[in-house]
């Protein structure tokens, strides 16, 4: 989890404190309730090049020899 500030007219804060209040969560936690729902609940995370071999051996025409250009891209002639 990462902690962010953010700024809040007044009627904002006043409205998400008596929710707080109300449904027992905190105002931080209406928020990332809020933030979840605005990105349609999906979570979304970076794709890692360590995922993108995920399932090598099952791949017929690749002999798993590949991994280290799959992780590490081209090898590169040092200069």
């Amino acid at each position: 989890m990462h902690r962010t500030q953010i700024l809040l007219d007044e009627w904002q804060y006043e409205t998400l404190k008596a929710a707080s209040q109300r449904e027992g969560k905190s105002i931080s936690g209406l928020i990332r309730d809020a933030v979840t729902a605005y990105l349609g609940g999906r979570q979304q995370r970076p794709a890692t090049r360590l995922a993108e071999i995920a399932g090598i051996g099952n791949d017929p025409e690749s002999p798993g020899r590949d991994h280290d250009r799959v992780l590490y891209g081209p090898r590169r002639e040092k200069s």
